[in-house]
């Protein structure tokens, strides 16, 4: 059971028998009243999104969601395909359901899927992955001033910037949520 002073970005509950993950919440007070908390929540089946105002005092189920190591294999025609590694048993997820996961998806690697009654619903990503760079512009002699960047594209096929000393073949570390370099890997 969950109250509002659990929520955090990415929380599953259940809200009126339905599944959402909680996108956005703030707290606020009113006057002499109580504390409410208005948040942003995003049906984890549907992808829609609402906006509901709960009271302090609310209490949440946690979804009954299923967490399954699977091997990612191939995308075919906007579907990707993962492996369940012991039983052998193969799954397809829409495009529509993984949204930006599928930039850090890499072929032949395991990685832990979501599952809602017994359906596929998304990738559970580390906060940060290592990616190839596979093509950027060489770097400008002079080009020394900080926070310069320019644009290189990983092996997924995801385009981040990234600082003027990485080149092609180099390895980075990219933050899944945000899509963004944190640092160039060993």
């Amino acid at each position: 059971m969950y109250t509002v002073s659990d929520f955090r970005r990415g929380l599953p509950i259940l809200v009126d028998d339905q599944p959402y993950y909680v996108v956005e919440f703030q707290h606020f007070k009113m006057g002499r009243g109580k504390a409410n908390v208005r948040t942003k929540l995003k049906h984890i089946k549907t992808g829609a999104v609402i906006e509901k105002v709960f009271s302090s005092k609310d209490i949440f189920k946690p979804p009954d969601l299923d967490n399954r190591k699977m091997q990612y294999l191939y995308e075919s025609s906007g579907e990707y395909a993962f492996m369940d590694s012991t039983t052998f048993d193969q799954i397809t997820i829409p495009m529509n359901n993984l949204g930006s996961a599928r930039w850090y998806l890499l072929e032949n690697r395991e990685y832990p899927i979501l599952f809602l009654d017994n359906e596929a619903i998304a990738v559970d990503l580390p906060t940060s992955v290592v990616l190839e760079v596979v093509q950027t512009e060489p770097a400008v002699r002079g080009d020394t001033v900080s926070n310069v960047t320019k644009p290189a594209k990983l092996q997924t096929g995801l385009e981040v910037k990234v600082p003027p000393f990485v080149k092609e073949g180099d390895k980075v570390k990219v933050d899944t949520r945000t899509g963004e370099y944190i640092e160039r890997a060993n």
